[in-house]
């Protein structure tokens, strides 16, 4: 069963609350980031536990564990982004394609137990680099490869969005 692709520019979430979360992440700053990442976690753990967690729910939607093993990946790609900005001068991030990701790392035939611990890994490592921010550098920039431009403080909101709205997606 192939995944469309999602080709949707995610950064409006900067501008406006998410109809289909609720997330407004104007809220979000690389401190509050740091608090919640973990209070995030268990709820993960948990979704990783039900049964049927490989199975879709449909043709073009992702499973529960396709969705945590790109959440994942989201920690460890964001965490990356940030160390980027807080230590080059407007960097532009390598681009990442989520859906060839969850192809190469063979999604839906992972292990749910090491996809929770390996996310709960990756979770406290993005708490711990967005907890080491300081309020200087909100400002620092970064571009992504399509000239999407972002602020620590930014790119804090978009990250957090990007975890919750799956959370939301996964019912958990």
């Amino acid at each position: 069963m192939a995944i469309i692709p999602d080709e949707k520019d995610w950064t409006w979430v900067l501008s406006k609350p998410c109809p289909e979360c609720g997330f407004d992440a104007s809220s979000v700053t690389p401190a509050t980031a740091a608090t919640t990442i973990p209070a995030l976690l268990p709820r993960w753990q948990q979704a990783l536990k039900r049964a049927g967690v490989e199975d879709r729910p449909d043709d073009s939607t992702w499973s529960v564990l396709e969705y945590a093993a790109h959440v994942r990946d989201v920690f460890d790609v964001f965490t990356g982004r940030l160390e980027l900005m807080l230590s080059r001068e407007n960097p532009t991030f390598p681009n990442w394609d989520q859906d060839q990701a969850a192809l190469e790392g063979g999604y839906p035939s992972l292990d749910p137990r090491q996809v929770s611990a390996d996310l709960v890994q990756n979770g406290e490592d993005a708490a711990a680099a967005f907890a080491a921010v300081t309020p200087e550098q909100w400002g620092r920039r970064g571009l992504r490869s399509n000239g999407s431009e972002f602020t620590v403080l930014t790119l804090s909101g978009y990250f957090m969005h990007d975890v919750i709205h799956h959370l939301n997606d996964v019912s958990a």
